[in-house]
C-alpha cells in the first residue's frame, strides 16, 4: 500500500515523489508521538513501530536500487538511518527500549530534508 517502486517514483515528478514521502513521514511521526503517550507496550507503539518499519523498509529497497539518482554516500547515509530506525524500533516492540523520541527526532530531520 505504501511501497513505492523505483520505477514509479521515476514516472511521477520529483516534487511529487518528496511531498509523499514527507506525507508518509509525517503519518509516521504522528502515529509515533500518539504511541509515546500509550506507552511502548500499546496497541498504539505497535501500529506505529509495524507502520514506520513497513515506510523504512521501503525507502531502504529504492535507495537500494542502482538507478537511484540521489548521489552515493547519500543513499548509503540514508540507508543506515533507516537500518538505526528499523532496529531500534525493534528494541521498542521488543520492550528493550521506549526512545520514542529518538524515532520521533529522526524521522522529523529526514522529513524536513524533503523540503
Amino acid at each position: 500500500m505504501y511501497h513505492f517502486s523505483y520505477d514509479e517514483v521515476q514516472s511521477d515528478s520529483v516534487a511529487d515523489a518528496k511531498d509523499r514521502e514527507r506525507q508518509l513521514l509525517a503519518k509516521s511521526i504522528d502515529l509515533l508521538k500518539t504511541a509515546r503517550k500509550a506507552g511502548a507496550q500499546s496497541r498504539e507503539s505497535i501500529e506505529a513501530i509495524l507502520f514506520m518499519n513497513r515506510i523504512w523498509t521501503s525507502l531502504i529497497e529504492d535507495l537500494g536500487h542502482p538507478d537511484n539518482a540521489l548521489p552515493k554516500e547519500l543513499r548509503a547515509n540514508l540507508i543506515s538511518i533507516g537500518l538505526w530506525l528499523l532496529r531500534e524500533g525493534e528494541d521498542v516492540r521488543q520492550g528493550r527500549s521506549d526512545n520514542f523520541d529518538g524515532l520521533i527526532e529522526i524521522s522529523e530531520i529526514i522529513r524536513d530534508g524533503l523540503r
